[in-house]
């Protein structure tokens, strides 16, 4: 496998989005299919800030942010071609899609070790074992609309105002913007789920993911048990 990434310069006042970027964000897709010898590449995001826009949450990245790729190949030790169409959204005082196509040859070699990559991959939010999670649980209930999830996280305080953001691994399903309070040692989140076509649909509380963004570190936590 290799490691590369896609480094993102903004002009000042300008911002683009995480993953999960908000009710006021561009989700960010990337399309990976010009590629050649390319199995796989799994995206290393690092702690983004949390923005407010028009008294609107979003979650991203302002001034410049290196996205840490894992690539794997499906002939090693040969060249890697990458080519890939991104779409993205960037936001000052109105928010604006843009379509950007990057490309890149990497050698078999794997060459040295890149500084500015290392530094982004230490950013990345930190492990449920490295915050100290005790325990994750999520309550799911019906709602006329959809479903409503209530995590419970004891969880060690993460700084100041504590965000969390819970995904699912559907991207038809929206999620709200969690709703998020201390209950002493507990953080606990609750948000309300929705299919974006009206359809029904299920949660499996084990695909999951919630990302607490604190002031002196973020926490990523996969999965959560039933409560």
């Amino acid at each position: 496998s290799r490691e590369a990434a896609i480094r993102f310069k903004l002009n000042p006042g300008w911002n683009t989005y995480w993953r999960a970027p908000g009710d006021a964000g561009i989700p960010p897709q990337f399309n990976w299919s010009g590629s050649s010898n390319l199995e796989d590449v799994a995206i290393t995001w690092p702690t983004p800030e949390v923005l407010s826009q028009n008294g609107m949450q979003s979650i991203g990245y302002t001034e410049e942010v290196i996205l840490p790729l894992h690539i794997k190949p499906r002939k090693p030790n040969k060249q890697i071609r990458l080519r890939a169409v991104l779409d993205i959204g960037v936001c000052r005082d109105i928010c604006v899609p843009q379509r950007l196509k990057v490309s890149a040859k990497l050698p078999a070699d794997k060459g040295q070790r890149d500084p500015r990559i290392a530094a982004a991959l230490a950013s990345r939010p930190l492990s449920e074992t490295e915050a100290g999670l005790k325990m994750a649980s999520c309550r799911i209930t019906a709602t006329p609309d959809g479903l409503n999830v209530t995590a419970r996280l004891q969880l060690p305080s993460t700084g100041g105002p504590e965000v969390a953001v819970i995904e699912t691994d559907n991207p038809q399903i929206w999620v709200s913007e969690a709703k998020t309070h201390r209950e002493g040692a507990v953080l606990m989140a609750q948000s309300q789920l929705m299919h974006v076509d009206g359809d029904s649909f299920m949660v499996n509380r084990s695909t999951l993911r919630i990302t607490v963004l604190g002031r002196s570190h973020a926490v990523d936590i996969r999965g959560c048990s039933a409560g």
